[in-house]
């Protein structure tokens, strides 16, 4: 597995396996990998030549620096786990090297950039899309693997590609879960026990409205789901919402096409987020 931390170097190592028609896939992280990211480095050598696997904590996207502070970065442990996972390639570059210099970044995203998260977290998705633009242009990959858990950053990724006609596929994977049912985020690192346990009512209630999605009608899905996520202590619900998977509105009709439910919480000193696809 090669380690390198310049555009330059990996471009020389790159580009001449993709003029040997070799295909290249990228997986974006922020390290702090978990089996999550593993599963997209598996999905990735299945449909690819060459997977090459990003760690870079970027600072654009975070929208309170005390977050950024903490975020952890045990790189010891994720080149472990990359090692382990059979990556050919990781590109652990500096914010010097990504940020060389002062400037704008700011593309239309359409609505969905100011619904949900871009609610809690603004200007967060300008941040995401100006760093994966960045590494698209550093890996220039055919294929680009991210997961389902950051279901608007994946939409909002599909976009930014879209405005710049980039020749990548992005590809979305399933949400890979302890067995609990807490989807793995690299934030549940902060949750202490207490919190972990509570932090279940999460998927439990995702699980609910998609076991009982025939039986009740939207609203009154959203009032059962709401009671549930209140009935914990120690969880401060930022949303709960069933909306058209493209735009992320908010669907009354339960015959609609890609539905999915997203829920957004803070439990104990943690924000998490998840999401049910229900149809």
């Amino acid at each position: 597995m090669e380690i390198i931390n310049t555009i330059a170097a990996l471009k020389m190592l790159l580009e001449p396996l993709k003029q040997a028609q070799q295909k290249i896939a990228i997986v974006p992280t922020m390290g702090a990998l978990h089996k999550g990211h593993v599963s997209l480095i598996a999905a990735a050598k299945q449909q690819a030549d060459i997977v090459v696997c990003s760690i870079f904590v970027n600072p654009t996207q975070f929208t309170d620096v005390k977050d950024l502070e903490k975020y952890p970065r045990p790189l010891e442990h994720d080149i472990q786990m990359l090692e382990d996972a059979g990556c050919q390639v990781v590109f652990m570059p500096s914010v010097k090297e990504m940020y060389p210099g002062a400037e704008e970044w700011h593309i239309d995203l359409g609505n969905a950039e100011f619904l949900l998260e871009g609610e809690f977290r603004k200007g967060h998705y300008q941040g995401v899309t100006q760093i994966v633009k960045k590494l698209f242009d550093a890996v220039n990959p055919d294929l680009a693997f991210f997961g389902q858990k950051d279901f608007q950053q994946v939409l909002m990724i599909k976009k930014m590609v879209a405005t710049f006609n980039l020749p990548v596929q992005i590809v979305s994977c399933p949400i890979i879960r302890d067995a609990d049912g807490l989807a793995m985020s690299s934030r549940n690192i902060h949750l202490t026990p207490a919190d972990r346990q509570h932090a279940l009512i999460l998927s439990k209630t995702l699980q609910f409205v998609k076991e009982h999605f025939q039986q009740y009608s939207i609203p009154v899905l959203l009032e059962k789901a709401t009671e549930m996520l209140q009935s914990v202590n120690g969880v401060e619900l930022d949303y709960f919402t069933i909306a058209n998977g493209e735009t992320l509105l908010p669907e009354s009709n339960k015959n609609a096409e890609n539905l999915v439910a997203l829920v957004a919480a803070k439990v104990g000193e943690t924000r998490l987020i998840d999401n049910i696809l229900l149809n």
